[in-house]
Order: structure tokens, then sequence, then C-alpha cells
């Protein structure tokens, strides 16, 4: 008797392995369930950044706003009979200090 349930313990155990550690058992299934939902999340991400690009581009290609902001805060330009005042900030010497994103007219 003592023998028939030794070999019924160890036959379950045996049932058992597969299911918890092998290639499709639970704890790689909860893996597998982490991965998926990280790759989830970035591309949700990703999405919302293509997104703001895809808008961005449709701003450029209709409207002429767009161009002329990025005109006047990166490239420093203006327009004609448009005055440009550029106020210089003291930093801690006295010495009038421009700020960094500031350009000269053109």
């Amino acid at each position: 008797m003592r023998l028939i349930l030794i070999c019924l313990t160890a036959l379950l155990v045996l049932i058992q392995y597969p299911l918890w550690l092998g290639k499709g058992g639970w704890l790689r299934v909860a893996e597998l369930d982490k991965q998926v939902a990280l790759a989830q999340k970035k591309n949700e991400e990703l999405k919302a950044r293509n997104a703001k690009l895809y808008s961005e581009v449709q701003d450029l290609k209709d409207g002429t706003g767009a161009v002329e902001e990025r005109a006047r805060y990166e490239l420093g330009m203006i327009k004609d009979n448009e005055i440009f005042i550029q106020v210089l900030t003291p930093n801690a010497a006295g010495t009038p200090v421009a700020p960094a994103a500031a350009q000269p007219a053109r």
C-alpha cells in the first residue's frame, strides 16, 4: 500500500511539472503577460508621439502660422516693417547677458 502511495505521489509531481515550469507553464505565461503589457504601454506612447508629429507636419503643410513661429524663434527672423527689441537681463557680475534663445535680427 505504501509503495502505491509513493508511486501516485511521484506521478502527481511529474504531471504538475510541465504545468508550472514547462514551456507553456503558468510561470512562463505570467512572464509573457507582463512583457505584452509593457509593449502595449510603449505602443500607446509611440502612437501619441506619432499623432503629435503628424499634426505638426499637417500644420506646417497647411498653415503659415507654424512656419512663421519657427522662423521667429529658431532662426531669429522678423517681418518687413517690424521692430525687433531685445531685452537683456543682468547677471550676478552686473554685465547684461542676452537670453540663450535670443539671436540678433537678420
